[in-house]
């Protein structure tokens, strides 16, 4: 059974060796022993805090395979981004010259640093092993979020947005990158996006250009991979924009790939789970599936099953198994939500 559970410490070995597999551009998880032990504490101990509203929480989940006790995957939440570390972004604008005396109109579209996102929940650090990308597994793996956060709505921003992965060769090389290396930074994408993941982003704020870039002048290469996703990204932003989210002119600083977002409560997939009550027994025959959560923070846990579901009735039987691995009793509730 595949089960999703918080991250904990034992896992650091799991997650160093995802962090190595997801590769450039992965910003959310350099490959640096101390910033990702880090990270599974700021986990461990957001998932126990008490708070009145939320602030500088990590949601880190593990995919875990528990025929084999191997961690296959990882899907993140961040409770609002920026409270700590800046969180930067360019927004896309358009600046209007018109001139009477010769009768000429241009509009020419900017690219302007900003922090418009700050508080905001994040959706972040999904990623599936390759030999699990199969049976709908990626889309449970994603979509669990969304139980999680129709769930504990209260610990997160009330808009969520979801940063996509730009355009970017085999080697980590940004076309976007290029001319802010050239002109500004001085060090390569990879670096600079290690640099990022590990919060370090000070060199930011002393060396990106202070005013609008207009778009026009920069390289032709450039201008064409704004606001567009990697191959490998596609599929996740499909998903995505089936469950409302929108871009609203925002993209990423290093690689032009856009930034989505969706008021958390218009999200399709947390409007749409439910809270049954559990009976205990044998399952009856359904060929619907549906994404399962417990409603616990701790000890929360989610998987998929097929489960008869009637829309006039409050209770669904689930297998004493199934109720094992989500750790609930009989008479308590799950979330659902239909695949």
């Amino acid at each position: 059974m595949l089960i999703i559970r918080p991250i904990r410490s034992s896992d650091y070995e799991a997650l160093y060796q995802i962090a190595v597999e997801s590769g450039h551009g992965f910003t959310s998880l350099p490959v640096n022993e101390e910033l990702l032990r880090s990270k599974i504490a700021r986990v461990e101990a957001s998932f126990v805090k008490q708070i009145e509203k939320p602030f500088d929480e990590g949601y880190l989940m593990v995919l875990e395979d528990t025929d084999s006790g191997e961690v296959v995957g990882t899907c993140g939440l961040e409770a609002a981004v920026g409270m700590v570390d800046a969180f930067y972004h360019y927004r896309l604008g358009t600046e209007v010259y018109y001139s009477e005396q010769i009768g000429v109109r241009n509009e020419v579209e900017t690219l302007t640093l900003c922090h418009d996102y700050t508080g905001s929940a994040e959706l972040c650090t999904l990623f599936l092993r390759s030999s699990y990308r199969k049976n709908n597994n990626g889309r449970m793996l994603s979509r669990s979020r969304f139980l999680f956060l129709a769930q504990h709505a209260e610990r997160f921003g009330d808009v969520v947005i979801a940063e996509m992965r730009g355009e970017s060769d085999t080697q980590g090389c940004s076309p976007f990158y290029g001319w802010l290396q050239k002109h500004f930074l001085g060090i390569d994408f990879v670096q600079a996006d290690y640099l990022s993941g590990l919060g370090q982003k000070a060199f930011m704020a002393e060396m990106m250009p202070k005013n609008a870039v207009y778009v026009c002048l920069l390289p032709e290469e450039a201008q064409k991979v704004i606001g567009e996703v990697h191959t490998n990204t596609r599929p996740a932003l499909n998903l995505l924009q089936a469950e409302g989210f929108r871009c609203r002119g925002y993209v990423d600083i290093f690689d032009g790939g856009p930034t989505v977002e969706c008021n958390l409560s218009d999200i399709r997939g947390v409007r749409e789970s439910r809270l049954l009550t559990i009976k205990i027994g044998d399952m009856p025959a359904s060929k619907t599936s549906f994404i399962i959560s417990n409603t616990l923070l701790a000890e929360y846990r989610a998987t998929s099953a097929n489960l008869l579901v009637s829309d006039d009735d409050d209770e669904v039987i689930i297998s004493s198994e199934l109720a094992l691995a989500l750790k609930v009793e009989q008479g308590e509730q799950i979330r659902v939500l239909a695949m």
